[in-house]
């Protein structure tokens, strides 16, 4: 196998603190490797190093003679004064049209990338840094390469993005190097994972399923680590075995020992015990919205649209970038008005809407004092925390808390943004992207937070493993001034937002989607409803005077068979009147 690229006992400090401490390692032909760590772990360094951006300060690193590689890294720049067309194609001769229009292979990638809906003639000067991220990307994956270097290639892609990303790199015969907290990528891409941690670089086998196993098996063993991260490693062990079968398909690992791991393991979350608590919180009342309009500008998002997010729901909301979840998010919180229709909040609702946009916080004070300033103890499910257990929980170990939030960075701040917003002690939750920023640990502790958290919670994320574990629901803006229920979660989103570009043919053949009903469907709905009870408390007398006149009727054969047949039919009548039931409860919700 040719060896691309090796790190020969490679150190690498930035003031006093050092990132990396003697680390050696390869990089191999066809090797697709996930690099995970803490925020500030030296993940980004160690690629800056790996591809020649930064020097070490001490060690060895060499590359094999005449190798093609493309670096997309936070710090990536391109020029300000030129279009997107001349920042992805100018590099390969790509000047006309008609060149690059032929090749399928860029054409999927600007494509798969949405640069075509940014506009090849734009200029990157003006564009937002999620996009400049992407013409970055495109720029490089549409090189012929023999190593791609990626950091947090995810953030700014939607979930139907991150998609393309992951069949793209898995198609390609180039290495791959990519940091990212994008677990369900990590385990789709990914065959080995290098953690970034205390200066040195531990290497597993496998995606993020395979680490986690290695992590919690090597803490089992070794004793080392200290007892609440381990009942959380375990804790995450049990949702990939239970949660997620799609994700059990195909272990590396070994079963039998994971399943020892987690053997007094409870599951992620007791559904029925958090809605009743829910219930006693909430009320009847969350957040209902009746014949509503919406719009962005003089564009029409949703029309008519009737919809009740009730107690303990919890509900992501999926769609493209620019579909309208922010400001349908936004809505929810109150913040935008609808056109037309009302917005009708319960009296006991306890609203915290976690926005993209980073907040004012108080600067001149720190990390502890900002959090304590909102409460100093919070209950959040079972748990009880103080402001230092929730903050430290969220990414703020105690060293960091004394930190003036002015000094924090971006990520920084909004972690901190979402501890205050947990501090106030919400009984419903809006979150919009809440993964930004965020390192994996971090992730698995909030999900941790938020498995046993008893309110209603929205979720606007692209992180596919985040909605899977958290939510029970997902809806999806499909730019048909509708609300979409998908009982079939993120894959049947995907699944429909493939039919939508693709042939008349194949979108006629795709099954119906459930919209989120209008008044009209809700009002009928309730009258059907109301009608089906009627008869079905008619079939259960009948079905009791059956069974009494089975009774009766044991010791005369003839009439108990003809009994016998008119109760077969009845349950057989029944049965098909409760699923009617059961669909039209549904739509009568809303």
């Amino acid at each position: 196998m040719v060896n691309l690229v090796n790190l020969e006992s490679v150190s690498k400090s930035f003031g006093v603190r050092p990132l990396l401490n003697g680390v050696s390692l390869g990089v191999n032909a066809g090797d697709r490797i996930g690099v995970v760590g803490l925020n500030g772990g030296g993940k980004t360094t160690l690629l800056e190093v790996l591809a020649g951006l930064e020097p070490p300060d001490d060690g060895r690193v060499s590359q094999t003679g005449g190798l093609q590689m493309a670096v997309v890294t936070q710090r990536t720049q391109l020029k300000p004064d030129a279009t997107v067309r001349e920042s992805i194609f100018d590099p390969l001769g790509m000047t006309e049209e008609h060149q690059w229009a032929a090749d399928a292979r860029v054409r999927s990638i600007v494509d798969g990338l949405g640069i075509s809906a940014l506009g090849l003639d734009s200029l990157v000067g003006p564009m937002s840094g999620g996009e400049r991220r992407r013409v970055a990307l495109a720029a490089a994956l549409v090189q012929d390469l023999d190593l791609i270097v990626l950091d947090e290639p995810t953030n700014h892609l939607d979930v139907e993005g991150v998609q393309w990303l992951a069949e793209h790199l898995i198609a390609r015969r180039a290495a791959l190097i990519v940091v990212t907290h994008d677990r369900w990528f990590l385990d789709t891409v990914c065959t080995r994972t290098w953690e970034v941690v205390g200066g040195n670089v531990e290497q597993y086998e496998g995606g993020y399923a395979d680490w986690t196993f290695a992590r919690a098996e090597r803490a089992r063993l070794a004793n080392t680590l200290e007892e609440k991260r381990k009942n959380l490693a375990a804790k995450e062990l049990a949702w990939l075995r239970r949660g997620a079968p799609a994700r059990t398909s195909k272990p590396r690992y070994r079963i039998e020992a994971a399943e020892a791991l987690i053997a007094d393991v409870p599951p992620p979350r007791d559904k029925v015990e958090l809605m009743s608590f829910a219930k006693r919180r909430l009320g009847k009342t969350v957040i209902d919205l009746e014949n509503v309009d919406l719009t962005i500008g003089d564009r029409t998002l949703l029309t008519d649209l009737t919809w009740q997010i009730g107690p303990g729901d919890r509900v992501a909301i999926v769609g493209v970038n620019g579909s309208g979840k922010t400001t349908l998010l936004r809505m929810l919180a109150g913040e935008t008005e609808p056109v037309t229709g009302k917005r009708i909040q319960g009296q006991t609702v306890r609203l915290a809407h976690l926005t993209q946009e980073l907040l004012d916080l108080p600067a001149k004070l720190r990390v502890l004092e900002a959090v304590e300033e909102i409460a100093s103890r919070v209950t959040l499910g079972k748990q009880e925390l103080s402001a230092s257990q929730l903050a430290e929980r969220l990414g703020f170990p105690a060293n960091r808390q004394w930190t003036p939030v002015g000094d924090l960075s971006g990520g920084e701040r909004r972690r901190l943004q979402l501890v205050r917003l947990l501090m106030s002690e919400p009984n419903v939750l809006l979150l919009d992207e809440p993964t930004n920023d965020l390192d994996i640990d971090t992730l698995q502790q909030l999900e941790d937070l938020l498995d046993s958290w008893p309110g209603t919670l929205v979720v606007v994320s692209h992180d596919r493993y985040l909605v899977e574990r958290v939510t029970d629901q997902v809806v999806a803006l499909f730019g048909d001034q509708q609300l979409s229920k998908l009982v079939g979660g993120i894959d049947e989103y995907l699944r429909r937002r493939a039919a939508l570009i693709s042939t008349p043919a194949e979108v006629s053949a795709e099954p119906k989607v459930e919209r989120i009903s209008n008044a009209a469907d809700v009002r009928a709905a309730r009258k059907e409803l109301s009608k089906l009870e009627r008869q079905l408390e008619k079939l259960g007398q009948r079905e009791t005077k059956l069974h009494s006149a089975l009774a009766e009727a044991a010791t005369e054969p003839d009439r108990l068979l003809s009994l016998d047949a008119e109760l077969r039919t009845l349950l057989g009548e029944k049965e098909e009147l409760e699923l009617r039931w059961m669909e039209v409860a549904d739509q009568a919700e809303g």
